[in-house]
């Protein structure tokens, strides 16, 4: 089998307001909420995800709902979390964000690709880059945001490190990717953004590795990014991907049964967690395509609590 990355599956961050961060998501950028159930290691917390009209894999953003304060900005940590639009469509979302009273910068060239970064209203950082390929998606027809504009999918990734050779060695030797360019951090910084590309290319392939050496370490919490997750096709290649972890003696958390995914969790060399997810089974696993997100899913494993995990969420 040809081992290899087929971009971002999904990025998971934190939030402290399950119902303003569904009105963000959901109104102000026109996602579907395609599945809610609850952290399965905190059933206490909802866990939400967002994505395309059809669920795609590589298409959500989800959050886990926490009472925490707001997180530090710094670096071992994610960064900011890209999507993809057809780039006529970033000068309407330039303003269309700032009509909905988000702050969002002028179309400008983002490591490569036009684009433009704003933030969500608790401070997760954003941005919107050109997919560079015209395509319709799977657009989700009880959208708010016009077809021809909508979201279609994750786009560049930014992680940021003190060091980068020990993050670069997992990327280019245990995780396959190809380092294809940099560039500066901002016009008055020394700093560099390195980037490494999965599989065959595109905005969706690409984490972009910012080098801080001076920055502070992160604190997790509202606003900021828990773990980001690569796609592998089904069971049989996560296993693959398990063994090859564990050859280059990196500790990780075997295979963890998610339900609608298989997945493996490990964490880089600066200490970012990373996740190996499979596209299968998907979000249809337990509820039909027409009404995702419309119902508290739980996994079976948890059906039986049912009651008890209802009782303990907050009304969204």
């Amino acid at each position: 089998m040809d081992l290899k990355l087929n971009g971002f599956h999904h990025l998971t961050a934190i939030t402290a307001d399950a119902p303003g961060n569904l009105a963000f998501y959901t109104k102000v950028l026109g996602l579907r909420l395609v599945k809610k159930t609850v952290n399965q290691d905190d059933t206490s917390a909802y866990h939400l995800f967002y994505g395309d009209g059809a669920a795609t894999p590589g298409s959500d953003i989800t959050f886990f709902d926490w009472p925490v304060g707001p997180a530090r900005r710094g670096t071992h940590s994610i960064v900011r979390t890209g999507f993809r639009v057809d780039g006529d469509s970033l000068g309407w979302w330039r303003d269309h964000l700032r009509a909905q009273g988000v702050k969002a910068g002028d179309v400008t060239d983002l490591g490569g690709r036009q684009g433009l970064i704003f933030e969500d209203p608790e401070g997760q950082r954003l941005s919107l880059v050109d997919n560079g390929v015209k395509t319709q998606g799977h657009l989700w027809e009880r959208s708010p945001v016009p077809a021809e504009h909508q979201i279609l999918g994750l786009g560049p990734i930014s992680i940021s490190v003190r060091d980068l050779a020990p993050t670069e060695q997992v990327l280019t030797r245990v995780m396959h990717m190809k380092k294809v360019r940099d560039y500066p951090q901002s016009a008055v910084s020394t700093n560099q953004v390195h980037v490494y590309q999965m599989a065959e290319g595109g905005p969706e392939t690409e984490l972009h590795v910012l080098v801080e050496p001076d920055a502070p370490t992160a604190r997790e919490g509202a606003g900021g990014v828990h773990h980001v997750a690569f796609r592998t096709p089904d069971n049989d290649s996560l296993r693959l991907w398990a063994e090859r972890v564990r050859d280059f003696r990196i500790g990780s958390s075997g295979e963890v049964e998610r339900y609608y995914f298989r997945s493996l969790y490990f964490r880089e060399p600066n200490g970012i967690l990373f996740e190996i997810a499979t596209d299968v089974p998907g979000f249809t696993a337990d509820e039909p395509m027409e009404t995702l997100g419309e119902h508290l899913s739980l996994p079976p494993f948890l059906e039986g609590r049912r009651q008890s995990i209802e009782d303990n969420l907050k009304p969204l």
